[in-house]
């Protein structure tokens, strides 16, 4: 099933949400999406917060750091977990979504929207080809969701 939200199409895969367009990290279920002034703006999956569960914290890396693909950009804690939200993409930490401090529940609520976690200024942007994108993001969502739902 496909929705529009704004110019970027929502697809529901066996219950779970997936924007067309972004970029994702398979291993730790994050998403990149590149701004249109360069930047590339990182959250974790509809399927990433179901399989966290409730978020009780989200304490990003502060400005200025650098990060590396695969390496943690965040910690968050929820009910059962505490552990790292994994970079897609290297990059310096330009922006950080103070908002998630108050509310963290913005991750569960509006993963690819408001629940966003950071902007970073890549410092790797051939990494963006090893991401997961394009016409198999279904494929591997169906998979994903089959493997880690249980």
């Amino acid at each position: 099933m496909i929705n529009k939200r704004g110019d970027v199409s929502l697809v529901k895969v066996d219950g779970y949400e997936l924007r067309e367009g972004l970029y994702y990290w398979p291993k730790g279920l994050t998403w990149a999406k590149v701004e249109p002034d360069g930047r590339v703006r990182v959250g974790l999956t509809d399927l990433g917060q179901d399989i966290a569960k409730k978020i009780r914290s989200v304490r990003v890396r502060p400005k200025g750091r650098r990060v590396d693909q695969g390496k943690a950009v965040a910690t968050m804690e929820t009910v059962k977990w505490v552990g790292p939200v994994e970079s897609p993409i290297s990059g310096i930490i330009d922006e950080v979504n103070e908002v998630l401090r108050r509310k963290p529940t913005l991750v569960n609520e509006d993963p690819y929207g408001e629940g966003w976690i950071a902007l970073l200024k890549s410092t790797k942007p051939e990494e963006l080809q090893t991401l997961i994108h394009g016409e198999i993001i279904l494929r591997w969502y169906k998979r994903e969701i089959a493997t880690r739902v249980k």
